[in-house]
């Protein structure tokens, strides 16, 4: 994996004739020492209809300079980026190109800006010399890309565009304050915030070459995916005319607007967890199968806004993801179950050596399964459903209930669900004991789960009372949840028992920890009825009613 740095910065522009202050003695800067001057050559790249800089991502091509490689900027938030480093080569390298792949598809990565800049460096520092911040003084020159990557020709009278700015970047502990004092100081000497998120940015616009004439937005998600593009947009906005156009009056949003922006929402996640997932950051995992699941409960509950024929089809893909995604996560949060379980035990119960078994045991049905969730994502079945997500986006497949009031579907839609919950979760209190039991309260349990979507993604049309009703579905899901957790516990606990007695080390502590599970799932199976019974209370019900 690429080298990884955080960066924390601030940036700002300024005239030609505009001097900048003296920063010795803001917060706890006692000296600011020069770092010298470097000429940095960049070649910026993207797709040509910069997916990219939608999404407020840059790769470049950068010589010259401490750093010189290739850097690809990911977004964490306004003013923070990750900057992951390659060593220098020709072409965009794999360990890169893969963590935009959800947003380039098979687009082809392009060059299309030029930059170079020479850099002034000051270091801040405190009073023991460790640096704080460095704040760099850019004099910027940037073309389009048509004959800007000839190093020969670059700067040979071509048009292009010019401008000076400051970057202001922690490089200690100076934290936030510092930034602000900086920051402070900059505007009094007559230095403005920049106009633009990125030089990137910057130079698309100045060069005439942002898709719309402006400087892409500051970092954050690809607009077109949160309020929609092409046909979709123009309908979204009472514009256009056919199936599912509607037009928005003071009755508020139709139920189209209220589906396809919680559809949109959970196809960013997707798409803007997929380069964090392959990071292998923490909950990245989970998060992005939660949003493909969410996804899909939306096809399936808002069947009369969403043609189901052509949902059907993406829904089984979806299924197809979050199963992937969760053979790593589903093992890391068992094996952490059965860690604590052993934690809590006395000395004296842990017999034989069970922490060894149970670390075999989880390494054993880990391997692979890192490498293989990577295949996936750089596979033609996860491309073809992100272009599928992107086209559904485009033309989301409408159907006449969509142009109604939102809140009028998204009640019904929301207590159809509920009916379907009360059904399984009225026939899993009424099964016998033991595995009839245990299978009807984990179909309670996505149905609950699939309620509980159903009420968040009516919450713009509904309000508290959607938000009150998906709160009390979740304490029946959480319930369910883990009973079927211990379900699940208990069979990994007797596969490892069996593994110990077959080493000859004895299964007495894992048996013991089966009958903790056990009598947990008895404990939430009598917990069941009145959370339920508080949950389905009629007047939550009504409250939902328009």
């Amino acid at each position: 994996m690429a080298d990884t740095v955080r960066e924390i910065e601030r940036k700002y522009e300024a005239d030609d004739d505009t001097r900048l202050p003296d920063l010795a003695g803001i917060d706890r800067v006692t000296a600011v020492a020069e770092a010298g001057t470097e000429d940095l050559d960049a070649v910026y790249y993207d797709t040509a209809d910069q997916r990219l800089a939608a999404a407020g991502i840059t790769l470049r091509r950068r010589t010259g300079g401490r750093d010189a490689g290739w850097h690809l900027k990911l977004p964490v938030a306004p003013g923070v980026r990750d900057e992951l480093r390659a060593p220098l080569s020709e072409t965009p390298p794999p360990e890169l190109t893969a963590l935009v792949r959800s947003r380039v598809l098979d687009g082809e990565l392009v060059a299309v800006v030029r930059l170079r800049t020479r850099r002034t460096v000051r270091v801040l520092k405190d009073a023991a010399g460790t640096p704080l911040a460095e704040v760099a003084e850019d004099a910027v020159h940037a073309w389009p890309a048509a004959g800007a990557v000839d190093a020969g020709t670059a700067g040979a009278g071509r048009p292009g565009a010019r401008w000076r700015e400051i970057e202001v970047e922690l490089v200690g502990d100076g934290g936030a304050g510092l930034l602000d004092e900086v920051g402070r100081a900059l505007t009094a000497a007559g230095v403005r915030p920049a106009s633009a998120a990125s030089k990137l940015a910057r130079a698309l616009a100045e060069t005439g070459q942002s898709r719309d004439g402006a400087a892409p937005h500051a970092a954050g998600p690809d607009e077109r995916l949160v309020h929609g593009s092409g046909k979709a947009a123009v309908k979204a906005k009472g514009k256009g005319k056919g199936k599912g156009a509607g037009k928005r009056g003071k009755r508020g949003p139709t139920a189209g607007d209220v589906v396809l922006r919680y559809a949109r929402e959970q196809v960013r996640v997707m798409i803007e967890l997929d380069p964090a997932v392959r990071r292998d950051l923490p909950d990245a995992v989970h998060r992005m199968r939660v949003a493909t699941r969410r996804l899909r409960s939306a096809f399936r509950s808002y069947t009369k806004v969403l043609d189901r024929a052509a949902t059907q089809p993406i829904g089984v893909e979806l299924k197809w993801l979050a199963a992937e995604l969760g053979v790593e996560r589903d093992r890391e949060v068992l094996t952490e179950r059965l860690r604590e379980g052993l934690a809590e035990l006395p000395g004296t119960l842990r017999l034989g050596p069970v922490d060894a078994r149970l670390r075999i045991w989880s390494e054993r049905h880990r391997a692979g399964a890192r490498d293989r969730l990577l295949d996936v994502l750089d596979g033609p079945r996860y491309l073809a459903l992100l272009k599928t997500l992107h086209a559904f986006l485009e033309e989301p497949p409408l159907r006449k209930a969509a142009r109604r009031p939102a809140p009028e579907v998204a009640a019904g839609a929301v207590l159809k669900d509920y009916r379907r919950l009360a059904r399984r979760t009225e026939a899993a209190l009424a099964a016998s004991a033991g595995r009839e039991r245990d299978e009807a309260l984990h179909g309670a349990r996505k149905a609950a789960k699939r309620t509980r979507y159903a009420a968040e993604a009516a919450r713009p049309a509904l309000g508290r009372p959607a938000k009150k009703f998906a709160k009390r579905t979740k304490r029946v899901q959480q319930l369910l949840g883990d009973h079927q957790d211990s379900v699940v516990a208990r069979g990994a606990l007797r596969e490892l028992a069996t593994q110990a007695q077959r080493a000859g080390e004895g299964g007495f502590t894992f048996g013991l920890l089966y009958g903790r599970e056990e009598a947990l799932a008895v404990d939430r199976e009598r917990a069941l009825p009145d959370v339920w019974r508080k949950a389905s209370r009629r007047k939550h019900r009504a409250a939902l009613r328009p």
